[in-house]
């Protein structure tokens, strides 16, 4: 069967597929390795990593022709361990490739019975994946197969790929393409070929007669509105978390509120980032600011009264509050450290004057004596061991000279004079 049969009347992104490598715009560095293979008749187990429209069933297609091997295709969404292990029964030689797409959606036991014919070399397998292989595919399968990462198209490939389009396409040809605004098609493509060809062909029946204009309102006027790649259950949800902790934690509310619209537009659970923003205030804000801590957990409960599309709102007065704030991580730093310490000398005996002493015995047993009331004291007097005599003068907080913490700083230092070196 000629891999690359399509009929008239199927998608443009299926008519106008490459034939040969040589014509797949893009990946220049996943593509040398790939020529490398193919020239030496070799071929290992590969997954291909990367968003949709960048290319992985093409590129997997492809490999077959090139080698002359048989080629098999599953979809992880509807196949099972019963499609799977009737597949591999019935495979021969010369051997195929396998090309699974969705990998990542096969669970551990779908994913385990591929191994037993991927060691066997009875097959080559080429899993596709939108999500990082490291989390999703078994470690087993994963020693024994080789990660290629492809990108999203750039503005200039996605040109190439439309302008290809207008070549080998006999419905297109005969139109012509008169202008083409690649930044446009970018911006509503979102650097998905697959998507951008979609795209072009809609164009092309809102233009029945005469050359094709693919502009930035006739593609706004096709796409009606520029889809999301984001996914709030994969790794754009941890990449886009990350991205928006760290512009917060930086000081950078216009990337914050960026990042939060990315996610809110995604589809992101507003708890979600609420709660991320109530950790925040306290690990990154601190008591630089301590009315941080104050108003995200007040945020955490409004967005959950309101919720969308009015919770955008109170989560940006909050992004943009938490990025202008003065930072410090001091307390963050000093529960970390104090874990350490009990985890490093375990369960250290409370000192006999800070213990409790409600009955007689405990009190014969000095328990509380010698406690100094704080409110009766004054100056350094005041000072007594709070700490096991084994951390005697340990600092654990140490306050930074951010905000409202100087002035803890300067408070700590005075009262403490002579015993902690605040």
């Amino acid at each position: 069967m000629n891999l690359f049969d399509a009929a008239a009347d199927a998608p443009l992104a299926e008519r106008v597929r490459p034939q040969r490598l040589s014509q797949v715009v893009g990946q220049q560095q996943v593509l040398e390795r790939l020529r490398r293979w193919v020239e030496a008749g070799f071929l290992p187990s590969l997954i291909f990593w990367g968003p949709p429209g960048s290319g992985k069933t093409t590129l997997a297609r492809l490999l077959a022709h090139e080698l002359d091997r048989p080629f098999h295709a599953l979809n992880a969404t509807s196949s099972g361990v019963k499609e799977l292990r009737q597949l591999i029964d019935g495979i021969g030689f010369p051997r195929p490739l396998l090309f699974i797409d969705e990998i990542h959606r096969f669970n551990k036991s779908q994913q385990d019975a591929l191994l037993p014919a991927v060691e066997a070399g009875r097959l080559t397998l080429i899993g596709a994946t939108t999500e990082n292989p490291s989390f999703e595919v078994n470690a087993a399968l994963l020693s024994r197969s080789q990660v290629l990462v492809l990108d999203s198209l750039t503005a200039d490939e996605l040109r190439q790929v439309v302008e290809r389009a207008f070549v080998v396409d006999r419905q297109l040809s005969r139109r012509g393409l008169a202008q083409l605004d690649a930044d446009a098609l970018l911006h509503f493509a979102g650097g998905d070929a697959r998507r951008a060809l979609n795209l072009t062909e809609l164009v092309v029946q809102l233009q029945p007669d005469g050359p094709v204009y693919l502009t930035a309102e006739t593609l706004s006027a096709a796409a009606q509105h520029r889809p999301s790649r984001y996914d709030s259950h994969g790794e754009s949800h941890y990449d886009l978390a990350s991205a928006l902790i760290k512009s917060i934690r930086g000081g950078d509310p216009n990337a914050g509120v960026y990042w939060l619209a990315r996610m809110l537009r995604g589809g992101e659970d507003p708890l979600f980032i609420a709660r991320r923003l109530v950790i925040l205030a306290s690990e990154d804000v601190g008591n630089a600011n301590p009315t941080a801590a104050v108003l995200a957990s007040a945020a955490f409960e409004s967005v959950h009264r309101v919720g969308l599309p009015e919770a955008r709102i109170i989560l940006a007065q909050v992004v943009c509050y938490l990025a202008a704030s003065p930072k410090s991580n001091a307390a963050y730093l000093a529960i970390e450290e104090a874990w350490a310490e009990v985890e490093r000398t375990g369960d250290l005996p409370v000192p006999l004057h800070l213990r409790n002493a409600p009955t007689r015995l405990m009190k014969d047993l000095n328990y509380g004596a010698d406690y100094k009331y704080t409110h009766d004291h004054t100056g350094t007097d005041r000072q007594q061991d709070y700490l096991p005599p084994e951390l005697r003068g340990r600092l654990f907080y140490r306050p930074k000279g951010e905000g409202r913490e100087r002035e803890l700083r300067d408070w700590l230092r005075s009262f403490w004079q002579g015993y902690y070196k605040y």
